[in-house]
């Protein structure tokens, strides 16, 4: 482990971030391997929520996959591990709030969650499987027709 990735490993076991992310895989039957970079690679979550091949709580990669394939996709991984750095900057859990002002943000400027988020744009939009292409962004007030 680089410096960097010994130092987001350790904010997100004292922000308790990763604790939360430990738990959930816990819960949800997702058997955990240590992975590369300081993550911990959880596999076979199946819970309906989130709708997403993979999501990271703290130091913790939740992947919908089986053992044998979670975490082998290094682009994902990439994206996922770079959400986990969030959480440290973030300060922990805090991050899953301003992660959402985002998505709902995204969400009504683009009809996506993740185009115009923050979080997933820094992570990388096309690593995380949204769209590469940039969606057009929505007015945020239409002109009077008076008024033209």
């Amino acid at each position: 482990m680089t410096p960097g990735e010994r130092l987001r490993q350790i904010a997100n076991a004292l922000n308790l971030s990763t604790l939360p992310g430990v738990m959930i895989a816990r819960a949800a039957n997702a058997p955990r391997t240590r992975g590369p970079r300081g993550l911990i690679i959880a596999s076979g979550y199946g819970w309906t929520l989130p709708k997403a091949a993979a999501f990271t709580v703290g130091n913790v990669v939740l992947f919908r996959a089986g053992s044998a394939s979670a975490g082998t996709d290094p682009v994902l991984l990439g994206h996922e591990e770079r959400h986990s750095t969030q959480y440290a900057y973030c300060l922990g859990l805090p991050f899953l709030p301003l992660y959402l002002l985002c998505a709902i943000w995204s969400l009504l400027r683009t009809g996506n969650p993740g185009t115009r988020n923050f979080f997933e744009r820094q992570a990388g939009l096309a690593a995380g499987g949204y769209p590469g292409k940039q969606i057009p962004v929505r007015p945020t007030h239409q002109r009077n027709e008076a008024q033209q």
